[in-house]
Formats: structure tokens, sequence, C-alpha cells
């Protein structure tokens, strides 16, 4: 990089900083950060990532992105944010969700029933090597539990559709 180069990203970082300053005065911030909300971006206001990323590799359109959405604006207003997934951690309203106790009772009405599809549904979910001992243990014992084979068969057969989607490069859910 020759000399007149260097010179001229410097002087580009110090206007940067000065508009900065500005604007930030302006929105009534204390920190660089600050200016995000009011940057508006293809959906919502500008990241604070983006932000750091253009104040390094973009001075110059960072500079007139400031310049024209906060500092020459007449009056600055917050982007509104763009609409997001919701996380994890929100409580679904349409699903209902049982306590142990209501679960137990829900699975002896449909053991009394007689409701295999019920009682496969509500049933705790058993691992792959509790199934394999649970099912070596009763053909020791000669005693054949076809329930036992029908979940060793659909927890492998499971296994395998997962497997076969990663190859296949889905997503399993």
């Amino acid at each position: 990089m020759n000399k007149s180069m260097t010179m001229g990203k410097a002087k580009h970082i110090e206007e940067l900083k000065e508009v900065i300053a500005k604007a930030i005065k302006k929105v009534g911030g204390t920190k660089e950060n600050d200016l995000c909300k009011f940057i508006p971006m293809e959906e919502g206001y500008m990241h604070h990532f983006t932000l750091k990323k253009m104040k390094h590799k973009e001075p110059t359109e960072l500079c007139s992105l400031i310049e024209k959405f906060i500092i020459r604006a007449d009056k600055i207003k917050p982007v509104p944010p763009k609409q997001r997934a919701a996380r994890g951690s929100r409580k679904r309203r349409d699903q209902v969700a049982f306590s142990r106790t209501q679960l137990e009772r829900m699975l002896n009405m449909a053991r009394l029933a007689g409701d295999k599809e019920m009682i496969a549904l509500l049933s705790p979910k058993e691992s792959l090597a509790s199934v394999k001992r649970k099912l070596i243990q009763s053909i020791r014992q000669n005693d054949i539990e076809h329930e036992l084979w029908n979940t060793y068969v659909e927890i492998i057969t499971a296994q395998e559709t997962m497997i076969d989607m990663v190859r296949r490069g889905e997503s399993p859910q």
C-alpha cells in the first residue's frame, strides 16, 4: 500500500469519527451502537455488527448513510425492527402442557380403554440401549413381547431415516 492511499484512508476514518460524534449527539446517544436504530436497511434497522464492519471496510459509505439518515434528516425517528421468529423461551399458547401426574392419569385411561395408539403417544420414550436390554432379557426368558419388538423396530427406523436425511443435507427435526 502506498503512502497516498494510507493518507486517504486515514482522512476518511477521521471524517467518519467526526460524523459519528455529531450523529451520536443529534440522536442523544452515548455510543456508536445507538446510531444503528436510525439507519434503515432492507429489513429493519442496521445491525451493530454491520456498523462495525462498515466502519473498517467501507468508511465512506457508512459516513454517507449517517449523514443521509441522521445528520441531514429534518426529523430523525427510529426505524422499526425487522420481524423476528419467536424464540424458544417464549411460551406457546396454543399447546397445552400437562403435568407428570396428568400424563400418568391419561396413560392409565388409555390402558383401561385398550387404546394402543394413545398408549404409545403418552408413554415415556425409551432409549435404544434400554429397549435392546429388555428385548434380550425377554428372549432369554423365552417371553416374546411384540410391543417391545415394535418399539425396537421404530427406533431403528427413525435412526436410519435421520442418518439418510443428514447424508442428503437435510436437517432432521
